[in-house]
């Protein structure tokens, strides 16, 4: 797998990340042996430290260190949520209002503590198709969103969309399992149809506002 650099200099690099990858090994996956964080290192022959993460099933802009020496830096700038990040999904229904705010603790996998958590979300476009999905209605409705984490809590996006009832397509742990079966059996998409688009900041080492996008998938 070659994947695909959105960004480089000598102190940082961006890939897209395709949805199904794993950043890193991690003990939940202990059987998988392909990662964003080896398959970078040997593509481009120097090891590299990950900044952030995404889901395993979310797609889109990643971003590495090249050495160590400026990762506390970068992690600054997310920790500070001096990062602009923003992400398309798909979900189930039309939301009533355009432009929103989700503002709901989570409560947090590990601790067990709940946390804040606030999501804005943008409605892009909207769709109603001659399909009863749920075996309610004649038709299934269906909007893409442009969302943004304010804060950064484990699957945030994933469980405040489904907070409000409009769950993300393709969502096996947080989602809506009539509309996954359905998302498969008629489109044949079975990935997560979220994707992390767009991402900016201030470059720690030249001080230089870095703005990274990137196209979503064939399944959006």
């Amino acid at each position: 797998m070659i994947l695909k650099i959105l960004f480089e200099d000598e102190h940082l690099i961006a890939i897209n990340k395709p949805s199904g990858l794993l950043v890193h090994r991690t003990a939940i996956a202990a059987h998988e042996t392909v990662f964003a964080l080896q398959l970078l290192r040997d593509q481009i022959g120097q090891h590299v430290h990950p900044v952030h993460r995404l889901d395993r099933p979310t797609s889109g802009i990643l971003l590495f260190a090249k050495s160590e020496a400026i990762l506390p830096s970068l992690k600054l700038l997310f920790s500070e949520r001096s990062i602009d990040k923003k992400y398309l999904t798909m979900v189930r229904g039309i939301p009533e209002i355009q432009v929103g705010s989700i503002d709901h603790p989570l409560k947090s996998e590990r601790s067990g503590r709940l946390q804040e958590a606030r999501t804005s979300f943008r409605v892009l476009a909207t769709s109603e198709m001659p399909f009863n999905s749920t075996g309610r209605y004649p038709t299934s409705r269906y909007s893409l969103l442009e969302v943004e984490p304010e804060t950064g809590r484990t699957h945030q996006i994933r469980r405040h969309m489904a907070h409000i009832r409009h769950y993300i397509l393709g969502d096996k742990k947080h989602g809506d399992n009539k509309q996954n079966i359905f998302l498969e059996k008629q489109f044949g998409v079975k990935n997560l149809m979220l994707h992390a688009q767009y991402l900016s900041f201030i470059h720690p080492k030249t001080s230089e506002k870095v703005e990274l996008s990137c196209t979503p998938p064939l399944t959006f």
